[in-house]
């Protein structure tokens, strides 16, 4: 399959090759310096205290949520590029703090609650820039995936950072895996410089005026298929993404050290990275494909709290990472490529409060429930989480009157999409450069009317 129609269409782009090269790179140093976070907080400054680690996880995400209605702004109004490059060498400065202390043994809980926050507010304002840079670079028909590819290197990193980490952390120690993470966002700085700023997409100005967090936010509660997905990603990212906590505790229930923690967040990567090739081969990001990821998420994680062994528990994970990335990637390039081009950055900044802040709720939840009760018994609370945002999407596909029989076939059934028209290419080709296909998506007052 060829690179201009295939799984791999978004490298036509030099930027988006460049920036996709310098993100795999940084991303196995940021999950590399998860697994240490994670296993320091849990075995280090505290004896196995999955609250803490949850209070810790809290602490990292809250900031998105509290900030949302500055960081989606700032993500609309300034150069995505600077504050990128801002944002990287802040998060560059905060791990090497983080090593020092760790190295020189200064390290107290209280402090890692400090940094853990610090690094919450500097990811609050690169993360929509991030998702939103993503369509500066390429067409908005290459968006969806675009955001696919980045969810693969996502995973990619993910294979390789947590098992690198977790042996670090036994060969050299702790300090050392910050050390080595902050070398690593040299690569995203790099590739950020090396980017052709003329080769970007022009920006589309909101042409409402003012409107900040608000205007985003009535654009999305005017879109029942946003809140839907909305909803669906808040449930299992507060009570079901919580796989730190999981996935520590359980190698510590079979017996395990980091380095056998740092196994399963690969082993999950594994499905993740499946996860997101496939999302890569789809023409565009669908509703009905994040409702079934969803309900597919929910029983792989009662499945796997069910698993007796470590190796049976490994295996199951696999299922749990392919479904939880076929949702997020899904959930994620349908967001973006259904979006006012103008909104599309304080939308994305909802959009990542809603994950990213869902686990300030989620995740002291989920850690006192382990304390409490068990791992299994969090895991399956999980599940059941995505069980109910699959109830929740197929309600919804059902009364908004989407679903119906596909004409002239009895058995099988459709669902209208929400999606842009493409003006451009019914148009005489010769008279437009690639720009424009990237102009605001048309928006209906009633979704329902939409074609598929």
């Amino acid at each position: 399959m060829s690179a201009s129609s295939g799984m791999f269409r978004s490298f036509r782009s030099f930027n988006y090759r460049t920036w996709f090269l310098g993100g795999v790179i940084s991303n196995i140093g940021g999950w590399m310096q998860a697994t240490a976070q994670d296993w320091v907080v849990l075995t280090e400054l505290t004896d196995n205290d999955a609250t803490a680690m949850g209070v810790t996880m809290a602490l990292q995400f809250g900031p998105p949520l509290v900030l949302v209605s500055l960081t989606g702004w700032v993500a609309d109004r300034f150069d995505r590029r600077k504050v990128l490059l801002c944002t990287q060498t802040a998060l560059m400065m905060l791990a090497l703090g983080v090593a020092a202390l760790l190295l020189s043994g200064a390290m107290t809980l209280p402090l890692m609650f400090v940094f853990a926050a610090a690094f919450g507010v500097a990811n609050a304002f690169d993360a929509p820039a991030r998702q939103a840079f993503v369509s500066d670079m390429v067409s908005l028909e290459d968006t969806s995936n675009a955001v696919a590819l980045n969810s693969a290197a996502f995973n990619m990193a993910r294979l390789v950072g947590p098992a690198v980490g977790g042996i670090l952390i036994v060969l050299l120690g702790s300090g050392w895996v910050f050390v080595a993470n902050a070398i690593t966002f040299l690569a995203m700085i790099i590739a950020l410089t090396l980017i052709r700023v003329n080769e970007l997409t022009p920006r589309v100005k909101s042409r409402r005026g003012g409107g900040g967090l608000g205007e985003g936010f009535r654009y999305v509660w005017g879109r029942p298929d946003l809140m839907v997905v909305f909803v669906m990603v808040f449930l299992i990212g507060a009570f079901g993404m919580n796989f730190p906590i999981f996935a520590s505790t359980m190698a510590l229930e079979f017996g395990r050290d980091a380095d056998g923690y740092g196994l399963l967040s690969s082993v999950l990567a594994i499905g993740s990275l499946a996860g997101a090739l496939l999302a890569a081969r789809r023409d565009r990001a669908r509703v009905r494909v994040l409702v079934m990821a969803a309900g597919g998420f929910g029983v792989a994680s009662v499945v796997s709290a069910a698993m007796p062994t470590y190796l049976t528990y490994a295996a199951v994970l696999v299922l749990v990472g392919f479904s939880t990335v076929s949702m997020l990637t899904t959930a994620n390039g349908y967001v973006q490529t259904t979006t006012d081009a103008a909104l599309r950055g304080r939308v994305l900044a909802l959009y990542m409060a809603v994950i990213m802040g869902s686990t300030p709720i989620g995740a002291p939840i989920a850690g006192w429930i382990v304390d409490t009760f068990s791992a299994r018994t969090a895991i399956t609370v999980g599940g059941i989480a995505g069980i109910v945002a699959f109830g929740i999407g197929v309600g919804w596909m059902l009364w908004s009157g989407r679903l119906h029989r596909r004409d002239g076939q009895r058995f099988r059934l459709t669902l209208d999409e929400t999606r842009p028209l493409s003006v451009i290419r019914a148009m005489d080709p010769g008279s437009f450069d690639d720009r424009p296909t990237t102009a605001t998506p048309i928006r209906l007052t009633d979704p329902r009317d939409d074609e598929d």
